[in-house]
C-alpha cells in the first residue's frame, strides 16, 4: 500500500471514530435534554455519518477517471465538518456543553477536516 493510499484510509477511520464519539454524546441524555434531540441532535448524528459517507465515497472514486468529483466529494466533506464544528459551538451555548468535552470533539472534527483538506490538495497536484 502506497503512503497516499495509507494516508485516505486514516481519514476515513478517523472519520468513523468521530461518528461513534458524536453519537455516543449525543445518546447520553445528562448532556443533551430529550428536548434537543430532534433539532440538535439528530442533526449531528447525521452529519457526522455523512462525513464519513462522503470520505468513504471519495476514496472509492477513481481519481485517474474523475479527479473532479473526487475532489468535490472531499470538498463536501470538509464542508459538513464546517457545520459540525458549528453544531458543537451551538452545543455550548444552547445545552452548556462542557468546555473541555467541546474542545475534545472539536479536535477530532477538526483532525478529520485537516486530513480531507490534506489528502484533496494532493489529489488536485
Amino acid at each position: 500500500m502506497t503512503k497516499e493510499k495509507d494516508n485516505e484510509l486514516k481519514v476515513v477511520i478517523k472519520a468513523k471514530e468521530l461518528a461513534v464519539h458524536s453519537f455516543k454524546l449525543t445518546s447520553n441524555s445528562d448532556r443533551y435534554p430529550k428536548k434537543y434531540r430532534v433539532s440538535l441532535c439528530n442533526k449531528i448524528q447525521i452529519k457526522s455519518i455523512e462525513i464519513d459517507e462522503l470520505l468513504l465515497e471519495a476514496n472509492r472514486i477513481n481519481n485517474a477517471t474523475n479527479k473532479y468529483l473526487r475532489c468535490e466529494t472531499i470538498t463536501k466533506a470538509i464542508t459538513y465538518c464546517d457545520e459540525l464544528l458549528f453544531f458543537i459551538e451551538l452545543s455550548m451555548e444552547v445545552v452548556s456543553l462542557a468546555p473541555k468535552s467541546a474542545a475534545y470533539w472539536s479536535k477530532l472534527v477538526s483532525d478529520v477536516k485537516y486530513m480531507a483538506i490534506a489528502w484533496r490538495t494532493k489529489e488536485q497536484k
